[in-house]
């Protein structure tokens, strides 16, 4: 099995966890004289199969993520720590310089010669700019990430 098959097996087991939790919810209580819609016992049993089957493919898919070389890039631990950093920082200078524009202000700014300016305390066109050199850097090693995953045999 690849890399990638591992993480949609994964991605497919964390909603049927989700689903199977959000049933024995629904039916943990019910109203004297009625039925539940579904047995909340056997649901949860389900749901543990479920997260067994999904904690051993987390485990297999973390093996394989520590041992697989990237390159450049260390491993493919390495790259995916880089790549999540790569997009916070991609949300904060994005949010920067979204604030500094005043994007999302209501109203209509100074109507006034009177009123006060409201001044950027960030450079907007550099943070724009950097946040685009980030983007670019963000897709690279995602590509690089997910032809990586679609060659590497998944450990046991």
């Amino acid at each position: 099995m690849k890399l990638a098959e591992a993480l949609a097996e994964r991605a497919d087991a964390t909603r049927r966890v989700e689903r199977l939790r959000a049933r024995v919810v629904d039916n943990a209580r019910f109203q004297e004289g009625e039925t539940p819609a579904e047995d909340a016992g056997r649901l949860l049993a389900e749901a543990d199969e479920v997260l067994d089957t999904l904690e051993r493919v987390i485990r297999r898919i973390n093996k394989t993520n520590a041992a697989t070389d990237m390159g450049t890039d260390g491993t493919l631990t390495d790259a995916l720590a880089r790549r999540d950093v790569l997009r916070l920082r991609h949300a904060v200078i994005t949010a920067a310089a979204d604030a500094a524009a005043g994007t999302g202000e209501r109203g209509y700014g100074r109507q006034l010669r009177s009123e006060l300016m409201v001044l950027a305390a960030l450079p907007v066109a550099r943070l724009r700019e950097r946040a685009d050199v980030l983007a670019r850097e963000i897709r690279e090693i995602d590509v690089r990430i997910q032809r990586r995953n679609w060659e590497v045999d998944l450990l046991d």
